[in-house]
């Protein structure tokens, strides 16, 4: 399937067609539709099923439900933040593991930190410049994550509670 920005698609669809498994998923969380299509413009070509969320809330059970190997996650959303929907996948056994990469307009250095103290592998700023997405996403696939996310899990649930 070809994507353009043009296309019609639902919110909280898969967008790529469904192959299999050894294809990563990635979950694109973003109220802004031109951002979602562009970051799946960006994706789809490396190979990747792209989902989409658009809320807080969407964002979590899309998580939960698609079972995503990476999700971008904007910080301004409506129904919470993305540190609020950080919080909830560290602090959840099916999502903890999950990479995250949150990207954000925002320019505020204690959003930044408490992004990366809950262990989002990468912070990129908008505009997003391919290439500084293609590294962030080559980090999230090779890191160390699991174990960045269990030395977090016990921050995310003081922060939580």
């Amino acid at each position: 399937m070809i994507l353009t920005a043009t296309d019609d698609i639902s919110d909280g669809e898969l967008i790529s067609p469904p192959v299999s498994r050894a294809m990563p998923r990635v979950l694109i969380a973003d109220d802004s539709r031109f951002q979602r299509m562009m970051l799946a413009s960006i994706l789809m070509p490396k190979k990747c099923e792209v989902v989409f969320a658009v809320d807080a809330m969407q964002t979590f059970m899309m998580a939960l439900r698609s079972s995503p190997n990476l999700i971008l996650l904007d910080i301004n959303m409506p129904g919470g933040t993305g540190i609020e929907v950080l919080k909830r996948l560290r602090v959840s056994n099916r999502t903890q593991q999950i990479p995250v990469i949150v990207i954000s307009s925002e320019q505020n250095p204690a959003t930044e930190s408490m992004a990366r103290e809950l262990g989002a592998v990468d912070f990129l700023h908008k505009p997003i410049d391919e290439q500084m997405l293609g590294k962030a996403v080559d980090r999230a696939r090779h890191s160390g994550q699991h174990a960045i996310v269990m030395s977090q899990i016990n921050r995310a649930e003081q922060l939580l509670c």
